[in-house]
């Protein structure tokens, strides 16, 4: 019995330290399965194909209804890697921050230098999964000698490597990781400190405390972040021209010819679309989150 016990523990212990990065990873898979043909319809206005009620129309029209998932095995597998990132550590380093705080919720400043640093982790590791998305996104709308024409996330990456060399694999990680970090300090951050709003001053149930929260981190999410996104969606969808040369050497280039030519609105383009498809993912995590972890709590784990 006392040995079993033994073993038990070192088994529980591994438990507590992955469960972070487990169930965040699930609960983001289980949201991009839901929110992959608002994010397919997102990439497209961005690249300048119309409206959403255009685009959608197009889409349907010339490829039917799956081209709404076209990518889904890049979101899933950049869900798996960069989502499993971020939310495991910030968990982890907030939970290390309330120790080292005596157990004290910690002030919005906090909060908010902890979601900047798990949305670089999480960015630095999910980068080869988010521009195979990108490319297999956009691929429909470039003329059909320039087309990839990847089969899924997997033949992507391979394409990738054996075409562009493996640093390619982080292509536009910039760009990338600073749309992350602003991403989740407005997610993470504004999450925590939702929760302990309707919670604590509002007397909120957990089902209304966890909806609310939600739509406040999706919001938040969103504003701070679409700018860094369009961004990165120019640099890695970005083709070269008849001599070699591409339209933007990097992303401070990118924001700079943006700027000038449509101002700093330009930045926002899509932004309905970009809420839309960005505060319903969030709030899906979110309460997918709750849900693994209500469920843990059950057969107690």
């Amino acid at each position: 019995m006392a040995e079993a016990k033994q073993q038990q523990q070192p088994q529980a212990a591994a438990w507590k330290t992955v469960k972070p990065f487990a169930n965040g990873g699930a609960s983001g898979m289980l949201a991009t399965c839901v929110i992959q043909p608002i994010d397919m319809v997102k990439v497209k206005i961005q690249l300048g194909e119309g409206s959403a009620a255009t685009v959608t129309k197009k889409m349907l029209a010339n490829e039917g209804i799956g081209s709404f998932y076209k990518g889904l095995s890049a979101g899933l597998l950049r869900q798996a890697t960069y989502t499993t990132a971020r939310l495991g550590s910030f968990r982890v380093l907030t939970n290390k921050a309330v120790e080292a705080n005596e157990g004290k919720p910690l002030p919005l400043v906090k909060k908010a230098v902890i979601g900047l640093t798990a949305g670089a982790i999480g960015a630095c590791v999910g980068s080869p999964a988010d521009l195979a998305l990108i490319r297999m996104q956009a691929d429909s709308s470039l003329p059909a000698a320039q087309r990839r024409n990847y089969k899924n996330a997997f033949h992507a990456l391979y394409r990738i490597v054996a075409d562009e060399g493996v640093l390619a694999l982080w292509k536009g990680a910039g760009p990338t990781v600073v749309r992350a970090m602003s991403l989740n300090m407005g997610m993470l951050a504004s999450y925590d400190q939702s929760v302990e709003l309707f919670r604590d001053k509002f007397g909120a149930g957990e089902i209304s405390t966890v909806l609310g929260a939600s739509a406040v981190s999706g919001f938040f999410a969103s504003a701070c972040s679409l700018p860094f996104d369009y961004v990165k969606t120019q640099i890695q969808k970005m083709q070269p021209d008849a001599t070699g040369k591409y339209p933007y050497t990097g992303s401070l280039d990118c924001a700079m010819k943006t700027l000038k030519s449509g101002g700093p609105f330009k930045f926002y383009t899509g932004f309905p679309v970009y809420c839309i498809r960005i505060a319903p993912h969030v709030m899906l995590t979110w309460i997918f989150l709750n849900q693994l972890q209500k469920f843990e709590k059950s057969i107690g784990l």
